[in-house]
Order: C-alpha cells, then structure tokens, then sequence
C-alpha cells in the first residue's frame, strides 16, 4: 500500500475513533458495568476508578467470544475479576456476570445481576474499550432506559493505542463493525438512534471501501 493511502486509511481511522470515543466527565455513579472483550487493561482500568471512589460495585460481564476463548478459557467476567483482585479491589465490591455474548446481554443480564445483589442505582458507569464507549451507551438507553450511563475508557489517542497493544489494521475493522452496528442497530430495535455526522460517515464508506469489513455483520 502506498505510503498516501496509508496515511488515508489511518486519518480515516482517527475520525472513526473520535466519533466512538464520548468524553464524558467521570463522575460518582452507583455502580459500573465493565464490558468483557480481549483487553484485559479494561478491567485495569475499572479498578482505578474505583478506587478513585466513583463507584461502590462493579460487574464484570462476559462469557467468551471467538477472540477470548484461548486468552480467558473461564470467561472475560471471571478473568476480569481476578485482575481487579490483583490491584486491590474488595471482593465485596465484585460481581460477576458470566453469560453474556453481547452488549445487549453485557447490560440486560448485568442489570439482574445488580438487582439480585439488591443494588439499585440512578446512574451507571459504563467502562469498555475506547471505540466502544458510543455503542455501549446507545444499547444501555434503549435497553434500560432508567439509568443515565456514564461512558469511560483508558485516556489513550488511537496511535497510543495501537502501539501499546502492538494492534494493526484489524483495530480498524473492528471500529467499522461497531460503526455499522451503530448504524443498523437502532432499526433492529438494539440500540437507539445516533446521528452520524457526513464526515464519520464518508470516513466509513472509504475504509470498507477498502476492504477493512471482516467484523462487519
């Protein structure tokens, strides 16, 4: 690839990442939903803000998916936990949730689960991966409408990263398979609708365009 279209795809890809990307404020809530994925640094992550104090108890949600069956062979939700142990989060601060396969399951099931423990919250922290903080909160306002859902991730730029994780280009087609689903899902009634500005939108045509479309549904 030359070295125009390189830099093509990869601005493309900025825009993308701060389009997923919400900047909300953290802020004291009554509990947070940690969403299982392949990175591990978001349980890390989770841990820190609880022991920033905003937020009392945490559900770590996540059964496997084909990228995490080898690295977490219990489950995302299990592993998850046992790296919040390791950095000195109370167990009693803990809750595992260890079924879902989704984001729609990630808040469904992990809100029963909050319910059994009888915690009950107004406001909920929502930590994931970087690019998928839009989609997260978009599912949690259609499927639990209730709560005001506070999005957080780890504070890198895409290039920070992308190296730290030694990523390449399949980071880029997995913010298009979430930029689609954020597209498409509020008219399966997943999620609700969010604009979707010309700019995010042409970044997207031209990246599938090129190929970047293997987590596409």
């Amino acid at each position: 690839m030359r070295k125009e279209l390189i830099d093509r795809t990869w601005a493309d890809a900025e825009i993308i990442w701060c389009y997923h990307r919400l900047n909300h404020t953290p802020r004291k809530c009554g509990a947070a939903i940690v969403l299982g994925c392949h990175d591990l640094s978001v349980a890390a992550h989770a841990a820190k803000l609880f022991h920033r104090g905003l937020f009392p108890v945490m559900v770590f949600s996540g059964a496997n998916s084909r990228e995490t069956f080898d690295t977490f062979p219990r489950g995302e939700g299990v592993h998850y936990r046992e790296r919040a142990l390791e950095l000195g989060v109370p167990e009693d601060a803990i809750l595992v949730e260890p079924q879902a396969t989704n984001t729609g399951e990630n808040i469904t099931l992990s809100r029963e689960v909050l319910s059994m423990a009888g915690v009950s919250a107004e406001s909920i922290m929502l930590v994931s991966m970087p690019y998928m903080e839009r989609r997260a909160y978009a599912t949690t306002r259609k499927v639990w409408p209730e709560v005001e859902p506070v999005c957080a991730s780890v504070p890198l730029s895409l290039t920070q990263y992308t190296q730290d994780r030694d990523h390449g280009t399949e980071l880029i087609d997995m913010m298009i398979g979430d930029l689609q689903r954020i597209i498409e899902y509020p008219g399966q009634g997943f999620a609700i609708s969010q604009q979707v500005p010309p700019s995010v939108l042409a970044a997207y045509q031209r990246l599938v365009a090129a190929g970047f479309s293997s987590r596409m549904l």
